[in-house]
């Protein structure tokens, strides 16, 4: 039982896992997640990429600018946000993001930390998971001060 922090890490923080390049979209400044569900879940989440590369978007400009001369990660956890709202553009707005879907949720990530050695993890799902102690014990030896967000 570790002793890391006393609060229930499926209380405070959840994992979502992400195709790539999106992953790495997210840690370079992609400011929201395009989802087909709603998430009422606010706080912290483990940013998770998955087993899958999307090949189409490496060919967009905006994307490859974006994740140029980075490793794109896979089964593994590479960093963490914080979900601050979940919501769809009205029909006839703009959209609150250059990256954001028409149609789609959006989940609006801030405070986006890039961990600086990615935590192997062959589990995931792209709904919000709960993540086990050990491995949010493993985030919190590189982010420390994310501890003080499970005891508050």
């Amino acid at each position: 039982m570790s002793d890391t922090t006393t609060a229930d890490p499926g209380i405070w923080i959840r994992g979502i896992t992400l195709r790539q390049p999106w992953a790495t979209c997210i840690l370079a400044g992609k400011d929201v997640e395009n989802r087909p569900a709603s998430w009422s879940w606010r706080g912290w989440l483990l940013l998770h990429a998955g087993q899958a590369t999307e090949r189409a978007p490496l060919r967009d400009p905006l994307v490859a600018t974006t994740i140029s001369d980075r490793t794109l990660h896979t089964r593994a956890v590479i960093g963490v946000a914080r979900l601050t709202d979940c919501h769809t553009d009205a029909v006839d707005a703009a959209p609150c993001s250059l990256r954001a879907q028409p149609g789609a949720h959006h989940l609006v990530l801030d405070d986006v930390q890039e961990l600086a050695l990615p935590i192997p993890w062959l589990h995931g799902q792209l709904g919000p998971w709960r993540p086990p102690q050990d491995l949010v014990d493993q985030v919190l030896l590189q982010l420390p001060h994310l501890a003080l967000e499970g005891t508050s």
